[in-house]
């Protein structure tokens, strides 16, 4: 159920928010590299082992360190400030690339691909849920004051912009690999996160207050002591895998066809359905609550998810590419709604990086899964991984539903720590 843009704020206004465009800007260039990473190892190691298996199992790699690491890095963040974690990891990240890719271009043994792949995940900045710290801190509700109206559109265009990313990433790593240097694509990432996380770093003014110590009015626990998290990282598990699953097939699909250069457009316009889809999702405002609209999201994605295996045609997986698309934004904007309503202020950020972790985990399994199978059966064995993905998370869902209804007031959950108000969920 919605209602026309006019019943809420909109963009125009979110964007009016004073002091957004000083860390909005050099977000967006920090966090254009996480789109490329992935696809940029998988081109360059398939490049020279020639195997998709063995690239996909590199990138994985990378992935679980991020999965891992990502909510460390979100806690600290949390306690000592956005800028005392950014500093180190844009430099960190940008050394572990390059040492990847020479690694890579000297015929590196796979073990010493995989060594270089760990550092490599651990440091990928963790812009994303940087930037959705600072919207709740700005928007989101505090003892003296309810939610902003703004949340759930901040929460949209949070999206949006992720999927313009993922417009934009592997179609340009793509396009350096393919056109430039197997290298390049990674050598671009490299460069693009330590000038944007340098400059995402400096914005100061708008990043939220460190919390370094616990009161008693507000306990520090952690986001994945709150079940409702848990059971979002499920989710997002799912989605990683239709990311996943979706960069190696395609690309092994192109390979197959024998035009390489159709998989950034054929991914490009999977990641263009998502982005149409949060823009829409920004632009109505919802009757229904967050945890309905992602569990309708999530069946729809499902469903859309399980007939790519059957394609084989060029026109006709682009189209169901632009379906699945479509419908992973409302799942991923309903989730991340749903942190503001779950999680106290204190461990937000490692909330969101829980959540971003949990799509790298996905990712990562997604795309070994995904090369094995393709490296096995051919390209159209690996689109079975999103399906499988997105399958057993919705089962999870429609199971632990309950758990997603934030709590009421005066509740206590968390290990002790006490929610607002009531807030809508259905």
């Amino acid at each position: 159920m919605a209602t026309t843009v006019s019943d809420r704020p909109g963009y125009g206004q979110l964007l009016r928010t004073p002091g957004a465009w000083t860390f909005l800007l050099p977000g967006f260039a920090a966090r254009q590299p996480f789109a490329m990473l992935t696809i940029g190892i998988v081109l360059l190691v398939q490049h020279t082992t020639g195997s998709y298996g063995s690239a996909g199992a590199v990138a994985a790699v990378s992935g679980v360190s991020m999965a891992l690491f990502a909510p460390q890095s979100g806690k600290l963040a949390d306690r000592f400030g956005q800028r005392a974690v950014l500093l180190p990891g844009v430099l960190l990240h940008a050394v572990s690339v390059s040492a990847l890719t020479v690694l890579a271009l000297a015929d590196a043994p796979l073990w010493a691909l995989f060594a270089a792949a760990v550092p490599t995940g651990a440091s990928i900045p963790q812009v994303g849920p940087m930037v959705r710290a600072r919207w709740a801190a700005m928007l989101g509700a505090t003892p003296d004051r309810p939610a902003s109206p703004l949340m759930s559109t901040a929460a949209a265009f949070e999206s949006v912009t992720d999927e313009f990313t993922f417009v934009l990433g592997p179609v340009i790593a793509t396009a350096l690999c393919t056109g430039v240097h197997p290298a390049a694509g990674l050598v671009t990432e490299a460069a693009l996160t330590l000038v944007g996380g340098l400059l995402f770093a400096a914005q100061r003014a708008t990043q939220p207050a460190p919390r370094p110590a616990a009161t008693a009015a507000e306990p520090h626990a952690s986001a994945l002591s709150v079940p409702g998290v848990r059971v979002l990282i499920v989710a997002f598990l799912g989605i990683g895998a239709v990311f996943g699953g979706m960069q190696v097939s395609l690309t092994a699909f192109s390979e197959e066809i024998g035009h390489p250069g159709v998989n950034g457009v054929l991914y490009g316009i999977f990641a263009a359905g998502n982005m149409l889809a949060g823009i829409a999702c920004g632009a109505i405002a919802w009757k229904s609550g967050p945890r309905r609209r992602l569990i309708v999201g999530y069946a729809a994605l499902t469903l859309t998810a399980s007939g790519l295996w059957a394609v084989h045609s060029v026109p006709l997986l682009a189209g169901l590419g632009l379906l699945v698309g479509l419908c992973i934004a409302p799942a991923l904007i309903s989730g991340y709604t749903l942190v503001d309503s779950l999680v106290p202020a204190t461990a937000r950020t490692e909330a969101f990086t829980w959540l971003t972790g949990a799509v790298a985990l996905g990712q990562a399994a997604a795309v070994t899964a995904a090369g094995q199978l393709a490296d096995a059966h051919g390209a159209s064995t690996g689109f079975l991984v999103p399906l499988a993905g997105t399958a057993l998370a919705l089962v999870t869902l429609l199971a632990l539903r309950s758990r997603l209804a934030p709590p009421s007031a005066g509740r206590t959950v968390a290990r002790g720590i006490g929610h607002r108000e009531p807030v809508t969920v259905d």
